[in-house]
């Protein structure tokens, strides 16, 4: 089974929803107790390695999300946004917002010329 590391290297964003919904719902749908082995497929219960898998996608899909995330918050403050109207739009504080963002920059290396 690929690491997160891997996959990540591997999939876009897209495409790693598309494949996490895709083995999300079907064992969400799978009925319990029942052996993959024992099915045809379509509402059939993940196997170890498609479990596996969606645990890594998931991970995937965080990673990915977060840093555009963090780019947007930088086009936001670009384009003139305050950290309270970014705090709103992301559901938390203008401190979070902007404390959460300086940990990015740092560990991304991009040097903080961004005021509080």
């Amino acid at each position: 089974m690929p690491t997160p590391d891997e996959v990540e290297r591997q999939v876009t964003l897209q495409t790693a929803v598309v494949r996490y919904e895709e083995l999300r719902l079907r064992d969400a749908l799978a009925p319990p107790g029942q052996d993959p082995a024992d099915s045809d497929g379509e509402g059939s219960p993940l196997t170890k390695d498609e479990a596996l898998e969606l645990l890594a996608l998931g991970e995937v899909i965080i990673r990915k999300a977060s840093y555009g995330r963090q780019l947007t918050v930088r086009t936001a403050r670009s384009t003139g946004a305050s950290w309270t109207q970014i705090g709103a739009a992301l559901a938390t504080s203008k401190q979070s917002a902007w404390e959460t963002h300086m940990r990015w920059l740092e560990e991304q290396g991009i040097g903080t010329t961004l005021t509080h």
